[in-house]
């Protein structure tokens, strides 16, 4: 297990199912996949294709991590789907990949590109004041060049009520967290996580424990990659040996490997997945799942894309929060018989007091509006 001393500034069931993004990008065969040609759309109709070509790198965790690369390419899959479009991706193995998977993609005539992760951000910052011309959009950084459109989430609202749901959820009275790396868009979830935990021993006179993060240190466990499955579970059997109960792995494929150790821990865990809905994307874990902390990746990069197909492109960075559906916690599912009614209505009035500005969260790592 990793530690960090201090983070660097790189780069519900009920009315509570706000943004259960459900789609997945299914395994690549190779590293780099084109979709094109005219394909049905979700009402049956056939959408004709246009000339205009939506491209997408990935970040190392791969299409098929689960979530933020898969929620990414689900929202090319969709701009396809009823725009016409002609979609592709390049796979980043490594950090290295990134500059030269952007430049391929400059020279392949896409219409827009999408890098997926702020860790792209300098790649991105690069190839875009390069090529002036070119049209890019970034996930989870701000809008770092003119031609940039950056997409942002404000996850520690949504965090938040994570926190809040694990605290109330728990048994044993402790709960963890883990992350990939010590960047912003990681960091966020885990600082709202724990201040949601907080908020529960302030306000119920409690006292649950958090192992794996300290937001006001900036200072917990990392593994040090998306794309580690046994780093994962080895961490998540770690916090499973020291009590923990629920158990929010914000680490990509890296967090599959929590939701293993918690399955096969035989009922001593529950697992709070991150991005996209867990129990639809990463179904073979769904029982464990207890609920996602959301981020509409996919209707951010669909709209992205369907405003520079249009001619209207921007580079003004969209944030989502939980005022706008752009983040949000997920239903319960096989929980939700397990959830009881108070919390519910607890963590309703709890997200309503953060978009209110009543809860004010205070996480350093929150995307500036």
């Amino acid at each position: 297990m990793r530690r960090v001393s201090k983070v660097t500034a790189a780069a519900v069931g009920v009315t509570l199912a706000l943004t259960a993004t459900a789609a997945c990008g299914s395994k690549p065969k190779d590293d780099k996949k084109s979709d094109s040609g005219t394909s049905a759309t979700p009402g049956g109709t056939q959408a004709v294709k246009i000339d205009f070509k939506a491209c997408m790198v990935t970040d190392t965790g791969g299409i098929d991590d689960r979530s933020f690369n898969a929620s990414s390419w689900a929202g090319l899959q969709q701009a396809k789907q009823e725009l016409g479009v002609e979609v592709k991706y390049i796979t980043s193995k490594t950090e290295n990949d990134y500059v030269p998977n952007l430049n391929s993609l400059v020279n392949d005539k896409c219409g827009l590109i999408v890098a997926v992760g702020g860790l792209m951000a300098d790649a991105t910052k690069a190839a875009a004041s390069t090529h002036k011309d070119q049209k890019f959009a970034i996930v989870d950084s701000s809008s770092i060049e003119p031609n940039v459109q950056g997409l942002e989430f404000n996850t520690a609202e949504a965090g938040f009520l994570g926190g809040y749901l694990a605290a109330g959820y728990s048994k044993s009275g402790k709960v963890a967290t883990f992350g990939a790396l010590p960047i912003p868009p990681v960091t966020v979830f885990m600082d709202g996580y724990v201040q949601g935990v907080k908020y529960y021993n302030q306000t119920k006179g409690k006292n649950v424990q958090v192992i794996g993060w300290d937001d006001v240190k900036g200072d917990g466990s990392l593994a040090g990659k998306f794309d580690s499955p046994a780093d994962g579970e080895r961490i998540a059997n770690d916090f499973i040996a020291q009590g923990a109960d629920v158990i929010m792995p914000v680490a990509g494929q890296t967090g599959l490997g929590a939701a293993s150790a918690v399955q096969k821990s035989g009922g001593k865990a529950s697992v709070i997945w991150v991005d996209q809905d867990g129990f639809e994307s990463a179904s073979q874990y769904k029982s464990v799942f207890l609920s996602t902390v959301t981020k509409d990746i996919k209707a951010q990069v669909f709209n992205a894309v369907k405003a520079a197909a249009n001619n209207q492109f921007t580079t003004k960075a969209t944030i989502g929060t939980l005022a706008n559906n752009g983040v949000g916690l997920a239903p319960f599912h096989d929980f939700d018989s397990k959830v009881p009614a108070d919390l519910k209505s607890e963590l309703t009035a709890v997200k309503g007091d953060i978009v209110s500005g009543k809860i004010k969260i205070t996480s350093k790592n929150q995307p500036k509006s």
